[in-house]
């Protein structure tokens, strides 16, 4: 495409989202004449400066607005009766679940469905029995929340005020999928002092570079703000790149861009579900929240640090952009992707390697090893899972 075209589009595009001059010249770094002049063809541009124009105003798409998910749960039931929790709070049934004899967190036994973990049989019996839902475990369940015809608010509401639950730990999640967050350009505002927060202290990673085990986020440029040992902090990464190492999605195809979690523990994981339920608004939460603890602003000279400006990239981002944020479902059933992954890149080519010597010497000793392995039983059960549909799996025992 020429570069008239291009700009033609960049226009119409402009006028389209409803952004002036004035902001999209905020976002990209240009004057606003130098912008003017640049999108009525009165002045050349670079390939370099027309991407970074096209970036920028991505950036402000209503289309693509910021979107908040459930990312972490962890809850402590006050009872010893596993069944009760399973089938009358999670209501998915005892049978389809693997037993583990063994746990964490001082449990010493675990049932587990994919990433959905509930343990028991704790040598304190005030510990009770224990759901945890990471990433992935918070999208399977979202699976069985929609065959169960619930929401994030049903559960809470239920485990809250029904179970007496006791919220160890809630993360939040806000995807940025247009880039609003520039993550290093954070970094280098909380470098100069242009970050204001009641924490002390905050950590930053960049790509490639080696992190505690604790901290480990995958590829991309990390910024923690806030201590790791406290009840509550911040945690802001390039998603797309995470994926990229995960999944080896290429960046360019990530749906999300940047992701800004708020990870919650003990009291601070209380008070959120407790304002979750009393408002059922997440972003009122959600913001509340970052309001309460952080804020990115610009240097101005003259005036004390704490009446600085707010930059313009943390007002769009504090605002949601154009459209509304909410909690949302981003449900995904339980696969074996993660194995199937793992045998693409570990055991597929030295399995295809036997398999041709097989070919070649006329014999079929690898299919021969294969139809004699025996499956064990918990392989046994993760096949009855995987053919279980959600409305099955979801469902109360009665």
């Amino acid at each position: 495409m020429k570069n008239q075209e291009r700009l033609q589009k960049i226009k119409e595009k402009r006028l389209l989202y409803g952004v002036t001059l004035r902001k999209l010249s905020g976002i990209c770094g240009i004057a606003v004449s130098s912008l003017s002049s640049i999108e009525n063809g009165k002045r050349p541009v670079s390939e370099e400066m027309l991407e970074r124009i096209e970036k920028a105003l991505e950036r402000l798409n209503p289309d693509a607005p910021l979107e908040i998910i459930v990312d972490y749960v962890r809850i402590r039931f006050p009872t010893s009766d596993i069944n009760h929790v399973l089938h009358e709070v999670l209501h998915i049934r005892k049978e389809i679940m693997i037993h583990e004899d063994f746990g964490w967190y001082g449990y010493s036994e675990h049932y587990v469905f994919g990433d959905i973990f509930v343990m028991a049989d704790s040598m304190d019996e005030e510990k009770g029995v224990l759901l945890e839902l990471k990433g992935r475990g918070c999208r399977q369940f979202e699976s069985y929340l929609i065959a169960q015809e619930r929401s994030w608010f049903d559960f809470f509401r239920q485990v809250f005020e029904e179970e007496r639950g006791v919220f160890k730990r809630l993360d939040l999640a806000i995807n940025d999928r247009q880039g609003i967050l520039n993550i290093p350009q954070l970094k280098q505002k909380c470098d100069r002092e242009e970050c204001v927060s009641r924490f002390r202290n905050f950590k930053y990673y960049s790509i490639g570079e080696l992190k505690k085990k604790d901290e480990k986020t995958g590829m991309g440029n990390t910024l923690y703000i806030g201590s790791m040992k406290s009840d509550v902090y911040f945690c802001i990464y390039e998603k797309d790149y995470e994926q990229y190492v995960k999944l080896g999605r290429p960046v360019e195809e990530s749906d999300v861009k940047n992701r800004f979690e708020i990870r919650l523990k003990n009291d601070r994981a209380y008070l959120a579900v407790e304002d979750l339920l009393c408002y059922r608004d997440a972003f009122m939460t959600a913001y509340g929240i970052i309001n309460r603890y952080v804020r990115f602003v610009d240097r101005e000279e003259g005036k004390e640090r704490r009446y600085w400006n707010h930059s313009m990239e943390w007002d769009l981002f504090l605002n949601g952009n154009t459209g509304d944020v909410r909690l949302t479902m981003k449900p995904e059933p339980y696969t074996l992707e993660k194995t199937k992954n793992w045998i693409a890149k570990q055991v597929a080519p030295s399995l295809k390697l036997l398999m041709t010597l097989d070919d070649l010497m006329g014999v079929s000793e690898t299919w021969e090893v294969i139809e004699n392995a025996r499956l064990t039983k918990k392989q046994k059960q993760i096949i009855r899972q995987q053919t279980e549909i959600s409305e099955d799996i979801g469902s109360a025992c009665i």
